[in-house]
């Protein structure tokens, strides 16, 4: 079954799949393309069922969930297109370039166009009262959580990121509501996130999410959210463009912690440069 195209597979069931199942069958085959690009929720509400529905959909189909789901649906329509177009010519490396850089380009003019100036500014607040700030990602945003970490730890000591999902659950449970956590996930729908989260809740401890959609499991969970751009199907997973949507709005969280706290941050920057003076030639 697995080596079977999901819209087949999706039309082989139909008549298996229950009144709701039904409704997101239906709307997956009108919108096969604007499906890839949807959280759980979207597609939930885009059908009037619940996020359950879609993923009792997926179960039929005979999938882990809805990533999968959104995984073979890509792949699916992938064939499609190379039997549409089987040429396979590759752009050459002038027409790249210029291609590539209007993508990361395109990616932090969405983040921008993206911001929610009263929510930018609860997070910015929230980070100043915080005792400590952790930031949380994994797979791909991951890194970005240690860049993250990596900037704002040249201006103040209060940030922390824990690569490893088991040891950020650990964490959490042990912190207090005087304490910020910033969740990087670009679908929202990480697993791991969303325990951390879940966890997070349980002692009170805020938390702000970094996102492309505003509706998922995850922001369900949190104080604040901000989307970034950059749409990403299932087979571009961690692609550059989505990194610097989430780079764009850590950049900005940056720049305004810095002005808001000029001269503690002036002068804790000072001090990290000079740490590290020596190291280099």
């Amino acid at each position: 079954m697995y080596n079977t195209g999901v819209i087949l597979q999706i039309q082989a069931t139909y008549n298996q799949l229950t009144r709701a199942e039904k409704k997101v069958a239906d709307y997956v085959l009108q919108n096969k393309t604007g499906v890839l690009y949807m959280s759980i929720t979207d597609l939930a509400d885009a059908c009037e069922v619940g996020d359950a529905s879609v993923y009792r959909f997926c179960r039929t189909l005979g999938l882990q969930g809805y990533q999968e789901f959104k995984m073979k649906l890509s792949l699916s329509l992938s064939e499609d297109e190379e039997r549409r177009d089987p040429s396979g010519e590759d752009d050459d490396e002038e027409t790249l370039a210029y291609r590539v850089m209007g993508m990361h380009m395109n990616a932090i003019r969405e983040s921008y166009m993206l911001i929610d100036h009263n929510m930018f500014d609860t997070v910015v607040q929230m980070m100043e009262a915080a005792r400590r700030i952790f930031f949380f990602g994994v797979g791909d945003s991951l890194l970005t959580a240690e860049e993250a970490r990596n900037k704002f730890l040249r201006i103040t000591g209060k940030v922390i990121c824990i690569s490893d999902p088991h040891m950020q659950s650990m964490a959490v449970s042990t912190a207090t509501e005087e304490d910020l956590i910033i969740i990087i996930s670009y679908s929202g729908a990480t697993k791991d996130n969303i325990h951390v989260a879940n966890e997070a809740k349980k002692a009170g401890v805020r938390i702000a999410v970094i996102t492309h959609f505003r509706k998922s499991p995850l922001t369900a969970y949190s104080d604040a959210v901000l989307l970034c751009g950059a749409e990403e199907s299932p087979l571009e997973g961690g692609s550059m463009s989505a990194k610097m949507g989430q780079l764009y709005l850590i950049d900005l969280l940056f720049q305004e912690y810095y002005a808001r706290n000029y001269k503690e941050c002036r002068e804790n920057n000072e001090k990290t440069s000079k740490a590290v003076v020596e190291k280099l030639f």
